[in-house]
């Protein structure tokens, strides 16, 4: 089987959306089995110690590891997943600059699938690490996805 493509930056626009926008997150990679997502630390991402909320982190981590495990190989076409669990384990604080959340796609079959990952700072400091269980939604099964909804057309 040849490599899948890697996605474009077209195609990133569509991996994250909504909630996503709204942290300000941006996939930067995005190919069979691997996704990376950034995010530029701002005020708002701040807790009251002044350190990126765990939330933040858990959201970059649960983003990174789904979308590992939902490339598609068709342009135009999506592949749409849900979080089963999530396992996240916080380990140094950071306060400033880009953040990377890296996910790597484990196991699993057609329905489920393990992904594994962690986020690390600008110098390269591991801030935190994560593994997931996700479902792919019907129709995300296969690597070629199915057309994209157009806007207004209730999703799944």
């Amino acid at each position: 089987m040849s490599p899948s493509p890697i996605a474009t930056p077209d195609t990133y626009q569509q991996a994250l959306m909504g909630y996503h926008e709204l942290l300000g997150m941006h996939v930067v990679e995005w190919q069979q089995d691997r996704a990376v997502v950034e995010l530029t630390i701002e005020p708002k991402h701040l807790n009251r110690s002044g350190n990126v909320h765990g939330g933040v982190l858990a959201s970059m981590l649960d983003s990174a590891l789904s979308l590992a495990g939902l490339h598609c190989d068709v342009p135009g076409n999506i592949r749409r997943g849900m979080t089963l669990s999530l396992t996240t384990t916080f380990v140094g604080p950071a306060r400033q600059g880009v953040l990377r959340a890296t996910g790597t796609l484990r196991g699993g079959g057609q329905k489920t699938y393990m992904s594994s990952g962690e986020i690390v700072d600008e110098k390269g400091n591991l801030v935190a690490m994560g593994e997931g269980s996700f479902r792919r939604r019907s129709g995300s099964e296969s690597s070629e996805g199915f057309p994209q909804s157009s806007p207004g057309e209730p999703a799944e």
